[in-house]
C-alpha cells in the first residue's frame, strides 16, 4: 500500500503532484489528487509528489510532510569553492570518527539518486580502526601469498611492488586510514556502477563539510576484488554485487591552504547547425 493521502484542509488543488509524477499515475477526482489502486505498482517511491506540494497537503508511504526539511538552495559560490577545494587525502590521523558523526554522514547517502530509484546500493562500513588494521594485514598477506604463487593477474602485478614498502612501515594501499567505505550494487540493477559512484560522491562532499578527508582507492578495490575476494565476502559484500568501489576516510593529517588551478575539461557545445545537419542526413 502506498498510503497516498491528501489533507483536504491544506490542498490548494494546484495539481503540481499530478504534473511532476515521473510514473504519471496520479489522477484528479473533483480536483483532488489520488492514485488508482491498479496503478500503485508503477510507483517508484521517489516521493516527488510529497516534495513538490507547496501546501504540504500530501502524504505518501506514511511520510508526514511536516517532518521534511524546507528546500534552501546552497550559495553557488560556496558550493563551487567546496568542489574546488576537494583533495585526495593520503595521510590520516589515527583518531577515529565519532559514531554520531559517522551516522550523520551515512544518513545523507539515503538521498543519493539511483537508476529507477532502485536504491540497491549497499554501504559496507569499517568504523573500527582495529578492524581496519586487520583488513590491512590480511590484504597484504593475501598479496604476499599470491605473489609467491605467481597467481596475481598481470594487470595487477604492481600490487606486489607494494610489499617492500609495507614491510618498511609504508602503507601505499590503505594509507593508514582509520576507516573505509565500500559501496556496492547488484549487477542486474538499472545503473549499478553509476549508483555506486554517485553515492560515494555524495559521501565525499558531506565528509569534506565535516572536516574529514577521503580517497577514492582503486588499489584497495583491485586488491579486495581480484586478489583476496574471500576477505571481501567476510566483510559482508554480497557475491552478486559486481559494481563496487572503495573510499578511505578519516581525519586528515595534512591541511591544504588553497585550491589548485585547473583548466576546464573538454567541453563540446552542440550548435543549432549540428542538429540541422544531422536531421538533414536522416531525411
Amino acid at each position: 500500500m502506498l498510503k497516498f493521502t491528501i489533507d483536504a484542509s491544506r490542498c490548494i488543488q494546484c495539481a503540481a503532484c499530478v504534473d511532476d509524477c515521473p510514473a504519471g499515475i496520479i489522477r484528479l477526482q473533483d480536483n483532488v489528487p489520488y492514485i488508482p489502486e491498479k496503478l500503485e505498482s508503477r510507483c517508484i517511491h521517489c516521493q516527488h509528489c510529497l516534495a513538490v506540494c507547496p501546501a504540504g497537503a500530501l502524504s505518501i508511504l506514511g511520510k508526514d510532510p511536516d517532518h521534511s526539511d524546507p528546500v534552501a538552495p546552497p550559495d553557488p559560490q560556496a558550493m563551487a569553492s567546496r568542489i574546488r577545494s576537494r583533495r585526495s587525502v593520503r595521510s590520516y590521523s589515527p583518531d577515529p570518527v565519532p559514531a554520531q558523526e559517522l551516522d550523520q554522514l551515512l544518513a545523507t547517502l539515503a538521498y543519493a539518486p539511483t537508476g529507477r530509484n532502485e536504491r540497491q546500493v549497499r554501504l559496507t562500513v569499517v568504523d573500527d580502526p582495529v578492524v581496519m588494521e586487520s583488513i590491512r594485514q590480511q590484504t597484504m598477506a593475501g598479496i604476499r601469498m599470491a605473489t609467491a604463487r605467481g597467481t596475481i593477474p598481470d594487470h595487477l602485478s604492481f600490487l606486489s611492488r607494494m610489499l617492500d614498502p609495507f614491510d618498511a612501515g609504508r602503507d601505499i594501499i590503505f594509507r593508514h586510514a582509520p576507516h573505509m567505505l565500500i559501496a556496492s550494487a547488484p549487477d542486474k540493477g538499472a545503473t549499478p556502477w553509476a549508483d555506486v559512484f554517485i553515492s560515494l560522491s555524495y559521501f565525499e562532499l558531506m565528509a569534506q563539510s565535516m572536516g574529514l578527508g577521503t580517497l577514492w582507492c582503486g588499489y584497495a578495490m583491485w586488491a579486495l576484488r581480484d586478489v583476496v575476494p574471500e576477505l571481501l565476502a567476510k566483510l559482508g559484500v554480497p557475491g552478486d554485487h559486481q559494481a563496487m568501489y572503495v573510499m578511505l576516510f578519516g581525519y586528515p593529517a595534512v591541511s591544504y591552504a588553497r585550491t589548485v588551478q585547473r583548466s576546464p575539461r573538454s567541453v563540446h557545445r552542440v550548435r543549432p547547425e549540428d542538429v540541422s545537419i544531422q536531421m538533414g542526413q536522416d531525411k
